[in-house]
This record gives structure tokens, C-alpha cells and sequence, in this order.
């Protein structure tokens, strides 16, 4: 057609320039650095507003020995400079515990001594010899003179004590424990060769101290290198599991932090635990992977998706697990999907697709629906492969993908609404049947919906759907061809004034969005009415605030519009 337009499915342009459309040009290269930058931005958002990306432990793991904490054990009505004086206390104890046990050893060393000097007195060489290897040593040899069992039952009292200040105060102490020298003493009792109940405890007082603030979460870098060695397998899965959540708080913190574990090699033990059976321990390595390579550089993320058995146990866990492993093994998938093209590439190719979308489906669970629905979303904008061969128009998996998004626009959660949108218009950047589809669909009356009352970021991807429904690329730098139908009955639905309002925002990605429906609009609308209906919308004044603006693209395409339809001609039969 000579104006560009089209109402059918084009033949000239390519697979690949279908994935991706003029009203949406820069998406095709840019999708996955912008979702990288989404991803990592909410990363904060999504731990504090949703999940928080530090954890206070308040009740015992799976399978500990330590009865739960009943309701009414926590600690809320305490004044702070007493709960802080007890903390004191506590951390004091714990250096009493550990001289006790300094001391103990220097008795045991005496005693030995002693027995071994009557030894030497009433026994030869060759008698002292054979009686080493025989194991006929006097009792003293064997047992710590001043009574191992009781010195062990009191650093486990102790340890339990200041866990439980930590653990059962609605505000925990941890300044105080840090101030009274907490750190360096839990070091010491997470020593190899303690007993499990002993390492789980100091471990379980570092993890909430790792959930305070900044500097208290950094205080924690003298800890990192035995909380790691204790992920190993030398450590029981208790224990490993518990040092797993310590290390997800700090990971929680920053970049730094992350940095600093990533070096002292906290990634490979970490995904081993993913691997687990046990579920409780699979969600908390889970959750600490996700802190951990949750950026900004991404080479984490492309190690992890690289070691043996991360992949398949994704699929097993979103397959199988019960919701909050899986809600845990989706945020896993959300940071690989948005930093490492290597591991969207793997994921897209694998049966992580159909298992999100069928969670996405099945579930009415928010904190699993989130992650399972950005994932999806980063799957459709980083890989041309995901729209282009698996979302195949006519599948069942199409079919479900876009009943899953159009659930989530129909939601009063306002998270799901904007990536469903997301994901939506980056569907609605892909084939003429992709466009056809979701026009012939009830995502039409959502996203008119959302477009005019939605909150302006929703707005935003709402329009960038309705846009890519109105075009197919032409080819070259040629402008996109027009699908009329689709446009005229998106104008005719209401939609003009809300994308004129979009022209008129301050954020500049939105206002050239904007204007790159009204020139749609001005140059396909039939009967060249475009202009008369841009106009009666107040468009031309729009349009105008840009005529000065220190944007010269911005300045360019809309003083260009302007001049183009609402020239000297303008009116003129």
C-alpha cells in the first residue's frame, strides 16, 4: 500500500525483524541490558517489600533437636538497656566458656605430664612403648582432668542463650553483641571438631547478626571463611545449611559483600546444596544463590547456570518441590535469566518455559507468582528463541502463556499487573500471529484498562503492548507498516488520550513513545482523520512543549510531526 499500511500478514520482512518492532525499535538490543538494570534495581525492592534479602532465624531448622519457639516466647515489651545489659552478660559468658576450656586444657596437659613423669620413673622405654600401643595408658591420658562433658554443656548453654536474645527479641541486640566482642568469640566456636549442636548455635548467632544493618552485616567478614568450609561436606547438613542462611544475609547486603564471597569461593558448595533432598535446605541454598548472584556483574551468574546439576535441579524443584522451594528456585531463575545470556540461552532451550507457565497458571500464591512471572518476562525479552519457537502460535503452551499473563493483568497486585505487561509487549513485538493472537484475546480490555488508570509504569508497558499491536517492521529504516485494524479499533477504543498523556510526561522514554503512536496514528488512521483526532485531543499542544526542548531527538520527531500533519495545508479541503 502507498501509505505504508497493512492489514494482513507481511511477507517481505524476516523472523528475526518480527521478534522485535519500530514502536518498541530499541527493544531488540536492548531488552535484556534494560531487564539486566530492572532486575538488579529490584533486587533491593524484592527482598524488603517482599521477602527481605536478610532473614532473621527465629525458629530451629528441620530436623534440629532444638524445640520450636512458642508464641509466647518472644520478647517485645523488654526495655532496649536491659536487653542490651543481658546481651553483655551473654557475650561475656561466652569468653568465661572459652577460658574454661583454655584452662581446662592446660589441666589436661599437667596431668598428663604428671602421669607421664611416673612413668618414666617406674617404666622403661620399651615398657612405655608397648603400653602407647596398647592403649594401657592410665585413664588420665584419655579424659581432660577438669571434666569435658560439663565444660562442652556449658558453651552450648551460652551460645544458646545469646542466640536466643538474638533470636526471640522483636528488635534482636546485635549492636550490643558486636560491641561486647561477639564476633571473634562465635568465630572461635564455629571451630571444626566442635560438635554439631555447638556449631549450629554459633552459626545461628552470626546468621541474625548478619541480618542487621550494614556495618553490623560487615562485621561479619572475619566469619566468611569458616562459614563457607562449614557448606562443605565434612560439616553435617545442619550445620551447612544454617552457615548457607548466614551467608544469604550478607550476600543480602551488597555488591561488596558479594564480591568478597564470590573470592573466598562461596558459590560451587552453595549450588551443591541446591542439589539436596531435603527441601529445607535446597530453599535456604537456594535463597543464598539468589543473593549472591544477583549482580551487577554477571559472572556468577554464568558460573552458576555452568556447574553440574544447577539446570536439571531447577527443573526438578519447579517441577516437583512444594511452593516456597520453588518460589525460592524461581528468584534463582530471575537473576540467571536477566544477567547471563548464556544461562537464557540454556533455560529457554529446556523445560523451564512450560514449568513456570503452568506455575504461573496453577498458583495463587504472590510471593511464588512474582519471580515465576518476572522470569518469564526476561525469557521474552532477552531470546529471540522463546517468542519465535517455543511461544508458537497455535501450541498449547502459547495458549497457556498468554492465559497465565492475562490473569496476572486482571490481578489487584500491581507487580503482576506491570510484568505482565512487560512480558506482554514483548509477545506483542514478535510475529504477526503473536499480534494477531493477543488482539483477538481478553488482554485487549486489560490493557485499555490499565493504559488509562493504571500507575504510570504500568501505563507505560501497556502502551508499548497496544503500540506493537499496530505494527509490523518494514525492513531497512524504512517506518513500521500499519496494521489499520488493529489501530483503528485501539483508537476508537479510548486509548488516544492516554497516549497523548504519555507525551507529556517527563520521563523521555515514555513521552517518544507517545509520540511514536500519534505519528500511527496521523499517518494510518483511514481517511486521514489521524491529525483531526490527534488534534481534538489536545495532541498539537503535546506535541509543542517539545518544540525548545534540550532533547534534539525529542525536539526533532515531534517539531517534525507538528510541521508534517499541521502545516500551512492543515485544513484545507
Amino acid at each position: 500500500m502507498a501509505d505504508g499500511s497493512a492489514s494482513g500478514s507481511p511477507s517481505s520482512a524476516s523472523p528475526h525483524q518480527h521478534h522485535r518492532d519500530a514502536i518498541k525499535s530499541s527493544v531488540h538490543n536492548s531488552a535484556s541490558s534494560r531487564r539486566r538494570e530492572h532486575a538488579i534495581a529490584v533486587g533491593k525492592e524484592r527482598r524488603e517489600a517482599l521477602m527481605r534479602a536478610k532473614r532473621v532465624c527465629r525458629a530451629p531448622l528441620s530436623g534440629s533437636d532444638e524445640t520450636a519457639m512458642e508464641e509466647g516466647d518472644m520478647v517485645i515489651d523488654e526495655e532496649k538497656a536491659d536487653l542490651e545489659a543481658r546481651t553483655a552478660q551473654a557475650v561475656e559468658e561466652l569468653k568465661s566458656a572459652l577460658s574454661t576450656q583454655y584452662i581446662s586444657t592446660i589441666e589436661t596437659s599437667f596431668c598428663a605430664n604428671l602421669v607421664l613423669g611416673i612413668l618414666f620413673d617406674s617404666l622403661n622405654i620399651i615398657e612405655l612403648k608397648s603400653a602407647f600401643i596398647n592403649h594401657s595408658m592410665c585413664p588420665l591420658l584419655k579424659f581432660p582432668c577438669s571434666g569435658g562433658k560439663g565444660a562442652q554443656k556449658k558453651k552450648i548453654e551460652v551460645l544458646r542463650a545469646l542466640r536466643r536474645l538474638l533470636s526471640q527479641s522483636e528488635v534482636p541486640p546485635v549492636e550490643a553483641a558486636i560491641k561486647a566482642g561477639a564476633i571473634p568469640l562465635l568465630v572461635q566456636y564455629l571451630s571444626f571438631g566442635s560438635s554439631d549442636e555447638q556449631l549450629l548455635e554459633a552459626a545461628w548467632c552470626l546468621t541474625n547478626i548478619a541480618a542487621g544493618e550494614p556495618e553490623e552485616t560487615k562485621s561479619l567478614v572475619p566469619a566468611l571463611p569458616l562459614l563457607i568450609a562449614h557448606l562443605g561436606e565434612k560439616s553435617s547438613t545442619l550445620v551447612a545449611e544454617q552457615c548457607a542462611w548466614a551467608i544469604g544475609n550478607v550476600a543480602g547486603e551488597g555488591a561488596d559483600l558479594r564480591s568478597k564471597l564470590l573470592a573466598q569461593g562461596a558459590l560451587w558448595p552453595l549450588a551443591r546444596l541446591m542439589l539436596s533432598n531435603k527441601g529445607s535446605t535446597a530453599r535456604t541454598a537456594a535463597w543464598a544463590l539468589s543473593n549472591l548472584i544477583k549482580g551487577p556483574d554477571p559472572k556468577a551468574a554464568n558460573e552458576l547456570i555452568g556447574i553440574d546439576g544447577v539446570l536439571n535441579a531447577i527443573i526438578r524443584n519447579l517441577e516437583k518441590a512444594d511452593e516456597e522451594l520453588a518460589t525460592e528456585v524461581a528468584w534463582v531463575v530471575v537473576y540467571l535469566s536477566a544477567l547471563s545470556e548464556k544461562a537464557t540461552s540454556l533455560i529457554v532451550r529446556s523445560s523451564v518455559p512450560q514449568l513456570l507457565i503452568g506455575r504461573l497458571l496453577a498458583s495463587e500464591n504472590l510471593q511464588l507468582l512474582i519471580p515465576v512471572l518476572r522470569s518469564l518476562g526476561n525469557l521474552v525479552a532477552a531470546d529471540g528463541y522463546m517468542v519465535d519457537s517455543v511461544l508458537i502460535v497455535g501450541n498449547s503452551i502459547t495458549d497457556q502463556a498468554l492465559s497465565s499473563l492475562i490473569k496476572c493483568l486482571k490481578s489487584e497486585n500491581r507487580v503482576l499487573k506491570k510484568e505482565a505487561s512487560w512480558a506482554m509487549s514483548n509477545i506483542a513485538a514478535g510475529s504477526f500471529e503473536h499480534k494477531k493472537l493477543i488482539f483477538a484475546s481478553e488482554a485487549m480490555p486489560s490493557l485499555m484498562h490499565l493504559l488509562t488508570t493504571a500507575q504510570f509504569d504500568i501505563r507505560r508497558e501497556a502502551a508499548y503492548t497496544l503500540g506493537n499491536l499496530c505494527v509490523v517492521p518494514a525492513g531497512n529504516a524504512e517506518p513500521p507498516n500499519i496494521i489499520v485494524d488493529h489501530l483503528v479499533a485501539i483508537v476508537n477504543g479510548g486509548a488516544l488520550p492516554g497516549f497523548i498523556n504519555l507525551v507529556r510526561s517527563a520521563d523521555i522514554e515514555s513521552a517518544r513513545l507517545g509520540l511514536q503512536f500519534l505519528e500511527l496514528v496521523m499517518r494510518g488512521y483511514p481517511n486521514g482523520q489521524g491529525p483531526q483526532l490527534v488534534e481534538r485531543e489536545d495532541g498539537i499542544e503535546a506535541m509543542e512543549r517539545f518544540q525548545f526542548h534540550e532533547n534534539e531527538l525529542m525536539r526533532n520527531l515531534a517539531n517534525g510531526l507538528v510541521d508534517k500533519y499541521f502545516g500551512e495545508d492543515y485544513g484545507l479541503e
